[in-house]
């Protein structure tokens, strides 16, 4: 996972695009929730594009597991155009021809014994004609109020168990609860039938190359390990900002907000992989023991009223397109107090960060689709601020273009001394020859070699859960809705007084 040409003793443990192609033997993944936009626009090409890069094996199989009443030919259809619509790279007859052996369906309901008895056959069909031998990999692309009674209907039919040969494992979807005691709840309940280490939960973000790139950034280059402290750094940005709307998930959204659906998982993921330590090597067992490290000393301020802010977008014109407000989309109740903007300073507690606020925040229908950590350097010593007109800053992009970004002061050229800001740019798509997996390429590549690196353990979703539950409380209790921001802003007023209450402001991407 960690791709750049490394220091001394930098051990990444992953070979790369462009070298051999990892040994995934004969197994079979199964989809449930296979008719959803997830698993049409996402899950379904990502297999297509694993088998065109030849990651899977030839006797590899996708089984579609739902309610709709499709025979064989109507669901190899229904795959057949997902591929053609949605795959990243070309099609190819005899890809498909040969993906499309493998494809079986099995319609069922998730609380129907008979559909899962249905499935145990179609799978021991594959063990003995496909050689799978009870490799199986069930991806839950479902609600999460689901999750429980297909793990126990997987497990009535023997399925959820590993044999001496077999290898049967579950990845979830987020969101992973909605506060620490559900989450623990979801965790003892997946983990009643499948072993701790055959559960995979998909954070898609951290499938991300630029995500993984953090480390090699850090630990790989000398230029910025030994300036990633308190001594050096005035702040980190971390922005997760998007220009669309709820799109058409109000029922979703609504009592979920910003907070729960990027702050919880995508946003402190980030935050704990640029805060974490140095891993004695680079494991999914050394990572994630640092990065639980960094939530568990994460601190949230004493006074939220002034560190935090939340925000509703309202009706307005974004792009030249009108724009709904929140409040007016379908599915979201008049009186709804759900935020569509969440902002906050949080501390991380250790000696290496010691007054280093960390700024997170995240948005619906702002300027633009941009993420993007940014580690913002002190003034330098030597030059007075009335002489500076930039900061130094690196700039890691996430999307929609990866990548990194190192802003320096340098004299403009003529007699006076005028500093101004340049900058020295690396870009993914420019900078290399190998194309990168996309994120759930990667993510399903990896659980099928059972590789948990870019997977969060139960424990560190407890422990995010654990920073988030007492702001979201807050929240909840603060009188009056989320404050109104304009479609196309940068969110509302309380949100950069976050800002500059501290002296700072937020980068405008």
């Amino acid at each position: 996972m960690l791709h750049t040409t490394p220091g001394p003793n930098f051990r990444p443990d992953d070979p790369g695009e462009g070298h051999s192609a990892p040994d995934v033997g004969p197994c079979a993944l199964v989809l449930f929730g296979v008719t959803g936009d997830l698993a049409r626009k996402k899950l379904i090409p990502a297999v297509y594009d694993l088998a065109s890069q030849g990651l899977l094996p030839p006797t590899f199989s996708l089984v579609g597991y739902g309610r709709r009443g499709w025979d064989h030919e109507v669901f190899v259809k229904e795959v057949k155009e997902s591929v053609q619509d949605y795959a990243r790279t070309p099609f190819v007859e005899s890809v498909w021809q040969e993906l499309a052996r493998g494809i079986r369906f099995v319609s069922g309901d998730f609380s129907d014994p008979s559909g899962f008895r249905r499935l145990r056959d179609v799978l021991r069909e594959l063990d003995e004609n496909h050689g799978t031998a009870g490799s199986y990999l069930f991806y839950l692309s479902v609600a999460p109020k689901a999750f429980g009674v297909i793990c126990e209907q997987l497990s009535q039919q023997g399925l959820a168990r590993s044999g001496r040969a077999a290898w049967p494992k579950v990845i979830i979807e987020k969101p992973f609860g909605h506060d620490l005691a559900s989450a623990r709840e979801l965790n003892r309940t997946i983990e009643t039938f499948f072993d701790a280490a055959s559960v995979f939960r998909v954070d898609h973000y951290l499938g991300k190359e630029a995500v993984q790139n953090v480390l090699t950034l850090r630990f790989a280059n000398r230029l910025f390990d030994a300036l990633w402290n308190a001594e050096h750094i005035d702040h980190v940005q971390i922005t997760m900002a998007e220009d669309i709307g709820v799109d058409g998930r109000g029922g979703y959204y609504e009592g979920v907000g910003a907070g729960r659906d990027v702050m919880q998982n995508h946003l402190l993921q980030l935050l704990a992989l640029t805060a974490m330590e140095r891993p004695p090597s680079f494991t999914a067992e050394n990572i994630a023991e640092e990065k639980a490290r960094v939530l568990s000393a994460v601190r949230i301020p004493a006074d939220l009223s002034q560190h935090s802010a939340r925000g509703r977008y309202g009706e307005g014109r974004l792009g030249g397109q009108k724009i709904t407000g929140f409040l007016a989309e379908a599915g979201i109740p008049a009186d709804s107090t759900t935020e569509t903007y969440a902002a906050v300073r949080l501390a991380v507690d250790t000696q290496r960060w010691k007054g280093v606020p960390f700024y997170l925040r995240t948005g619906k229908r702002l300027e633009r689709r941009v993420t993007e950590i940014a580690v913002v350097f002190k003034a330098s010593q030597h030059v007075s601020p009335s002489e500076l007109n930039s900061e130094n800053a690196l700039v890691i992009r996430i999307q929609p273009e990866q990548g990194a970004t190192a802003h320096l002061s340098s004299k403009v050229p003529g007699r006076g001394m005028e500093i101004r800001d340049v900058t020295m740019d690396f870009n993914y798509s420019t900078a290399f020859s190998e194309e990168s997996l996309e994120a759930y390429e990667r993510l399903i590549l990896d659980a099928l070699l059972n590789d948990h690196l870019l997977f969060p353990p139960h424990r560190e979703i407890e422990l995010s859960w654990q920073v988030m539950d007492p702001i979201e409380r807050y929240w909840a209790a603060a009188p009056g809705a989320p404050e109104h921001y304009q479609p196309g802003s940068w969110g509302p007023a309380s949100g950069d007084a976050l800002m500059t209450r501290d002296g700072r402001s937020w980068r405008r991407p």
